[in-house]
């Protein structure tokens, strides 16, 4: 599963160099503050951001704890160059690391990690890849670890699902769907992490962006 190739951050929307202008369209500041504070970084726990992209999420938890050990993971070494200067910008210390989210246990053995974090990654891959990231978080996770997930989740309105057609339009409809149709909570619980819930709903102009936490029993 980890050979597939990915999807580019933008996806058909937009080259890479663009990602953070047009994630800053989508209310970014709010759901990515909301985002580190369901994970709590501390001292000394291991914290994997899969698909870590431009690097936001991962240097902006190494700076409210700078003592956790934080990871960014992708397999684009093109913005993982963009993620490194961004961090060396913030003095922020991350373990920036080329590679996929379903490989988690193969790079740091299962029971390891602490907290595996992901915004806007699932809903551009196919149903198998989704199942594949998930499943790996879970079985790198420690017991009691935590999973995080800020992604587009169910579209509740049809200005919601409308406004959602611009991601769409960027990742495709196959892949995007059933996001759309509210499929991460069952495909977690699927993955054996146990009290899924949906924590925050932000409405934005590509969508609504839920945000998911869940343990390892």
């Amino acid at each position: 599963m980890s050979e597939n190739a990915f999807t580019p951050a933008l996806g058909r929307l937009a080259p890479t160099r663009f990602y953070d202008s047009v994630v800053a369209l989508t209310r970014e500041r709010l759901w990515r503050t909301l985002t580190a504070a369901y994970v709590a970084p501390r001292p000394d726990e291991v914290i994997v951001d899969v698909g870590c992209g431009t690097g936001s999420l991962a240097v902006l938890l190494a700076r409210v704890e700078p003592r956790a050990h934080v990871v960014g993971l992708d397999p684009d070494p093109e913005v993982l160059e963009v993620a490194r200067r961004k961090a060396g910008a913030a003095d922020a210390a991350v373990d920036w690391r080329l590679g996929m989210g379903d490989s988690l246990t193969d790079l740091y053995g299962p029971s390891s990690l602490d907290t595996v974090v992901s915004s806007l990654v699932l809903h551009q891959c196919a149903m198998p890849v989704k199942r594949a990231v998930l499943a790996s978080a879970s079985a790198a996770l420690r017991p009691g670890g935590r999973v995080v997930i800020a992604d587009y989740g169910l579209q509740r309105t049809s200005r919601m699902r409308l406004a959602f057609r611009t991601v769409q339009l960027a990742d495709g409809t196959e892949d995007t769907r059933p996001n759309a149709d509210g499929v991460l909570p069952d495909l977690m619980s699927d993955a054996g992490l146990q009290g899924v819930r949906e924590v925050e709903v932000v409405p934005t102009v590509t969508g609504s962006i839920s945000i998911y936490v869940a343990r390892r029993g």
